[in-house]
């Protein structure tokens, strides 16, 4: 009889392995602190002016319900099947059109329709930056921006600012040391500041990227919230630039930011490569999401309607231009943007706008400290205001409230 075959031994255990690591980009990629703070703030009784928010009473909810009804109606295979990367033809013809009247030419075949301005400027930083390669930002400067800039592995550098915005002197010297590949600014309120870059600064800006040979990204999310004061040109119209300046712009401030409808206008080459990059990244922007835009653009007024948000904003900037004297300790200082989302305050020296944040929150109302927004050297007294969700009653209570962390 032969013998059993032997039980083999059992296989010892192995060591868990460790967990795969993240990619290594992710370590020079800080969470967005305004994202976290308006988390802090979302109790309903906190006033905040932390978030750069649309007020969402004046969406005109009926206005875009009718929109999509008359698309899922109309034109329902076509609405909800794939669409191009390039984007639906009739919302480009209708942002093409909303250019021109506002005085920068432009052709349905000059834009890209994006997931939201940020994708146009990750689009935009997917061309263009090589790992290391140079980027000059306002300082300070849009918080996702610096996200962005961070994922394509870039080396962002800091120009100067004052009150009227980038400081051309000193964009011309380091863009001379620097050899940038790109410029990103946010010529017109600017956020967070609420800044507007004057025509002369803009012609020199112009004349910078063509002295120095480096792209601009023009980022124009809040240029039709003019309240007062005369409009400026685009630095994508200066024929210093026009050949290498990327304009963005967005549908969220004026109609909604949850379509999440962008666009990007930009030359030729640039525009094909961002397309080729947008195929990698979503394919095309959500078309039934489209359809409904430029339906709502043809079927409704939406000039009538981005006026009566002006109305609203102005009135609820001034209720904070009045009661900051009362609100904030002598010696501080603000400005008075005349259209856009925010004010920028700088508190007297040895105060430090993120240590008292707690204490403003304690005490029901928020803001978004400055300091984050600086790549450069930040300043700890600074903090951004935002005006537009509430009303100027609620204003006036939170600047009440806020009076009690200085008192």
């Amino acid at each position: 009889m032969p013998s059993a075959a032997p039980v083999p031994e059992p296989a010892a255990p192995h060591a868990a392995a460790s967990t795969p690591p993240l990619a290594s980009r992710l370590a020079h990629v800080a969470s967005s602190p305004v994202r976290e703070i308006l988390a802090l703030t979302a109790r309903p009784e906190v006033i905040s002016f932390a978030g750069g928010l649309p007020a969402p009473e004046l969406f005109d909810t009926a206005g875009i319900k009718a929109a999509y009804e008359a698309v899922l109606t109309d034109t329902p295979h076509s609405a909800l099947q794939y669409s191009t990367t390039e984007g639906d033809p009739s919302l480009r013809e209708a942002v093409a059109a909303r250019l021109t009247t506002r005085g920068l030419a432009t052709a349905s075949d000059d834009l890209l329709v994006t997931t939201g301005s940020q994708q146009a400027l990750t689009l935009l930083a997917t061309a263009l930056l090589e790992p290391g390669g140079v980027v000059l930002v306002e300082d300070p400067c849009y918080l996702a921006a610096l996200q962005t800039f961070g994922f394509a592995g870039a080396r962002v550098v800091p120009v100067p600012t004052d009150d009227d915005g980038i400081v051309p002197e000193a964009l011309d010297e380091i863009a001379a040391r620097e050899k940038p590949t790109l410029l990103y600014v946010v010529p017109t309120f600017q956020n967070p500041t609420g800044r507007t870059l004057p025509a002369a600064r803009r012609a020199a800006v112009a004349e910078a990227a063509a002295r120095h040979g480096f792209w601009i990204a023009e980022d124009d999310p809040y240029g039709e919230l003019r309240f007062e004061g005369e409009p400026v040109p685009h630095l994508a119209g200066h024929p210093a630039a026009a050949d290498r300046t990327a304009l963005l712009g967005s549908f969220s401030k004026v109609m909604a930011p949850g379509l999440r409808l962008g666009y990007l206008r930009a030359p030729a080459a640039l525009r094909r490569a961002c397309v080729i990059a947008k195929q990698a990244a979503d394919l095309h922007t959500s078309t039934v999401d489209q359809a409904a835009a430029a339906r709502y653009l043809r079927d409704s007024d939406l000039d009538a309607h981005v006026a009566g948000m002006r109305a609203a904003y102005r009135a609820r900037r001034d209720a904070m231009l009045e009661g900051l004297p009362a609100a904030l300790p002598e010696g501080s200082r603000w400005n008075r943007p005349e259209g856009g989302m925010f004010v920028w305050a700088t508190l007297p020296e040895g105060h430090d706008a993120t240590a008292l944040l707690p204490v403003a929150v304690g005490h029901n109302v928020a803001y978004v400290p400055g300091a984050p927004f600086f790549s450069g050297t930040p300043d700890p007294a600074s903090l951004r205001l935002s005006f537009t969700t509430h009303t100027p009653d609620e204003i006036a209570e939170g600047l009440r409230r806020l009076a009690k962390i200085f008192a």
